[in-house]
Parts: structure tokens; C-alpha cells; sequence
């Protein structure tokens, strides 16, 4: 982990550990009410139950294992190993570790520019404090792995197995929106390459500033990214202000139809009427 516990906070999780290894597994509320841990300061500067916040930690260090879920909210047990598992594993495993979450992101995001998948190794340094000093050796295994190719001075990268000049793939006539965290929005960089503008999530922007809107969600249609759309419910109705990058709309009949399914799609999703 990347920082380590003073003697009482190991003490209070090796309590924990054991109180759940006697019940099987336990419910966040069910140690808090055994333990009383009291309330600590959360990442966001709230108030949440040091019960709780001790179990992620527990999680985080490999302690504990999450179960099941109850209502969204994690219930945790102690991990089942084999008598034989080391706790550290030896380097060649290790790398194949991370050679293995190098491959799960590329697999989100793909296709990269070489310049984003070098961010998202260095990302996995966070999510894998243990293996930060690795992160060079498995960039450089990750640039000789995957499938790549050079288009307009830029290395992309993705995965061996897919096939980029495939026929078997088909722009629908859906229209989408997407989240400003959607795969396909997630990198500005890609972004840009793709579709020739800059696309920005501006809720943190003042107002006065907004090229976008406080919300904006990217819109989708074929293979093209044509405009934005800011969404609200007012009085148990939908409303919605679009952007075009062309100025205005696509004029086809396809577009204003599947852009009409995917109002109603988000009407559904929010409960709100047609």
C-alpha cells in the first residue's frame, strides 16, 4: 500500500479480521455496530463511518475480499488461498500481472495513440502501488505486444486479436448520446484525431466560460461524433439543447428518427413521461 499503518491501525484491522473470519461474511453495519469505530473524514471532506473507510483499506491491502453486494454497498469475507500462494509473487508473475491490466484497459479504450496508453500504464501505478517501479518494462512490452500501426506521425495501439480493417462491422442508424466518461469520449486526444474538435466536460467551468454547456453529452451518429446535447427534467418532461459542429443538424431522415429512439431511451431510463 502506499502508506503504511501505524501500530494501533494494524492492531484495530487484525480485531476486524478476525471478527469476520468467525461470521463468514459481514455487512460494513455489522462491524460498526460490533466495533463503534466512530466517524472519519472521507476522501471528499464528508463524514463517513471509520468502519467502513477501514474495510476499503483492509480491501485495498489484499485482507479482505468482497463477497457479494448488498444494495450496491460491498460485503465483505476473508480470501480463500491455497496453502502453497505466495504472498509476493516472483517478478515473471508479477509482469504478467501487469501485462494482464495493461491488456483489460487497452481493451476499454482501444484504439491508442501511444501517448494515452503510456498515461494509462502510468495510471496502473495508482491501482498497483506494489508493481510502480515496473511501469517502464511494461510500457515497453506493452509497445512490442500489442497490434500497432503508425498513421500521421501517431503510433496507435490495440489489441492483437482485433482486426481494424475488418468488413464485418456496420455503422447502425442509431443515435447516441454518451457520457463525457464514455470509452469513446474518455481520451480529448483521441477525440480530437477522430473528429477534429475539442470536446470538454466544462461542469467545472463558471458559467460565463462554457463553450458546451454545464453537462454535455457527445452525439453520436455512424462513425461521427456530429454535436452535443445538454439534458434536463423539468415538471416530469425531457428537455433538451443541441449543438452541431456542422452549425445545424444532419439532414436525414435516419438521424431525426433514431435521434427521437434515443430520447425515448433516456425518457425510460429517468422515468419520465413521453
Amino acid at each position: 500500500a502506499r502508506t503504511a499503518w501505524a501500530p494501533a491501525r494494524l492492531k484495530q484491522a487484525d480485531a476486524v479480521l478476525e471478527f469476520i473470519r468467525g461470521r463468514g461474511a459481514v455487512h460494513p453495519r455489522e462491524v460498526d455496530l460490533h466495533f463503534a469505530h466512530g466517524k472519519t473524514t472521507n476522501w471528499f471532506g464528508g463524514s463517513s463511518n471509520a468502519s467502513t473507510q477501514l474495510l476499503d483499506e483492509m480491501h485495498y491491502r489484499g485482507m479482505l475480499r468482497v463477497a457479494r453486494r448488498d444494495g450496491g454497498t460491498r460485503v465483505y469475507a476473508v480470501p480463500v488461498r491455497d496453502a502453497g500462494d505466495a504472498i509476493e509473487p516472483d517478478a515473471a508473475t508479477a509482469a504478467a500481472r501487469m501485462d494482464a491490466l495493461v491488456d483489460l484497459v487497452v481493451a476499454k479504450y482501444a484504439p491508442l495513440p501511444f501517448a494515452t496508453l503510456g498515461h494509462l500504464v502510468s495510471l496502473l501505478g495508482v491501482g498497483a502501488p506494489q508493481w510502480r517501479a515496473q511501469r517502464a518494462a511494461t510500457l515497453a512490452r506493452a509497445k512490442h505486444r500489442l497490434a500497432h500501426q503508425r498513421l500521421d506521425r501517431v503510433d496507435w495501439y490495440w489489441p492483437a486479436a482485433e482486426k481494424p480493417n475488418s468488413t464485418r462491422w456496420r455503422p447502425d442508424d442509431k443515435v447516441r448520446l454518451l457520457t463525457p466518461f464514455d470509452p469513446v469520449v474518455w481520451d480529448r486526444r483521441r477525440f480530437e484525431h477522430f473528429w477534429g474538435w475539442a470536446y470538454r466536460f466544462e461542469a467545472y467551468t463558471p458559467a460565463p466560460k462554457r463553450k458546451l454547456g454545464y453537462y454535455a453529452l457527445p452525439l453520436l451518429w455512424h462513425d461521427q461524433v456530429v454535436g452535443w446535447a445538454n439534458a434536463s427534467a423539468s415538471g416530469g418532461a425531457l428537455a433538451v439543447n443541441f449543438g452541431y459542429v456542422a452549425g445545424k443538424a444532419p439532414r436525414d431522415a435516419a438521424f431525426r428518427s433514431g435521434l427521437s429512439d434515443e430520447l425515448d431511451r433516456m425518457r425510460g431510463f429517468l422515468g419520465l413521461d413521453r
